[in-house]
């Protein structure tokens, strides 16, 4: 059980403020679990370790500029209060700087945070961050990249990217339902749209070609959580890795849904073993393109980024700093 906030976080006293650091904390006032309580906790916890400036972010990619001042070093930190979409914003601002980055719960998912090993509860998470203010250890992690845009863990081109799209059209029953919403999301996309004619892709990657309906480029461990339980896809990326890993799923039948859910969700098995699946690993480039030239969707993330005709993946090794 999760310790009171009054336990959990008031048991650190305040320090002398010539000792604190400065931190910038972007909070996305429209995460799933977001709300103006948690808001004021979580600042006025954090106030007791660090020199703090709160901002809201307003639009997409706000959170991309708010964090410039801190990318040219007028702060020692920045706290991402959102989800994955959020973190994934200001891990593009502070790319290749000195500023550390640490993710607080504030999602539906929260993979980084998890990957990370950051708490999923909000308060046992502040907890953690008041910490670290006394073994100040910043760790540089690894960054995927494509269509000019940085990714934190995950990418995906096809099916995946078509289910955060259909996803993010009602972000109430996102809000609501979580990954559940998810899942259904998932089945009704691939019955409508890649059981039938659907979009095919082409990868190059290390020499290989492979094709298929869907495919997935990691540069972290774990694809995403079904709630706190990670989902595995491709196998052989790690944060610090300096590499990518992916799989691509060669079609799209009824029959083999109920093996790869089995696989994904439930965790019976690996998904990378699927018949029906091909992947590869420890790379540094990875091209994907449509084959018919029809535009596929692409997600980074969990969000939806674009139809491209071609995407080009590479790898930043130690591209960002973290504080977990």
């Amino acid at each position: 059980m999760s310790a009171r906030p009054s336990e959990a976080i008031g048991s650190l006293e305040a320090i002398d403020s010539s000792a604190r650091r400065r931190a910038l904390i972007i909070i996305n006032p429209y995460a799933t679990t977001v709300s103006d309580r948690l808001r004021n906790l979580v600042v006025s916890a954090l106030a007791s370790r660090y020199d703090i400036e709160a901002v809201e972010t307003r639009a997409r990619g706000h959170a991309t500029e708010l964090v410039a001042p801190a990318a040219e070093g007028e702060y020692d930190l920045v706290v991402v209060f959102g989800g994955d979409g959020t973190v994934n914003e200001v891990a593009n601002g502070l790319a290749g700087s000195q500023t550390p980055l640490t993710p607080l719960p504030g999602g539906s998912a929260n993979v980084f945070c998890k990957l990370l090993g950051i708490p999923s509860e909000i308060v046992d998470a502040t907890a953690h961050l008041l910490a670290l203010a006394d073994r100040w250890q910043p760790r540089k992690v690894d960054l995927g990249s494509v269509a000019g845009r940085h990714y934190t863990f995950s990418a995906g081109v096809g099916i995946d990217a078509s289910v955060v799209r259909q996803v993010d059209a009602y972000p109430s029953l996102k809000r609501r339902f979580g990954p559940s919403f998810f899942l259904a999301s998932a089945l009704w996309t691939f019955n409508r749209h890649y059981l039938r004619g659907p979009p095919r892709l082409r990868v190059k990657v290390a020499g290989r070609t492979l094709e298929g309906i869907t495919a997935i480029v990691q540069n972290a461990e774990h694809y995403t959580y079904f709630n706190d339980r990670p989902i595995d896809m491709a196998d052989g990326a790690t944060l610090s890795s300096g590499t990518l890993a992916g799989l691509v799923l060669r079609r799209g039948a009824l029959r083999d849904v109920p093996s790869l859910l089995l696989r994904g969700v439930a965790g019976s098995g690996r998904v990378a073993a699927h018949h029906q699946v091909a992947t590869f690993t420890a790379s540094e480039s990875v091209v994907i393109a449509s084959v018919d030239g029809r535009p596929l969707p692409l997600q980074l993330d969990g969000d939806y980024i674009a139809n491209l005709a071609e995407a080009h993946f590479t790898i930043r090794p130690g591209a960002l700093r973290v504080l977990a």
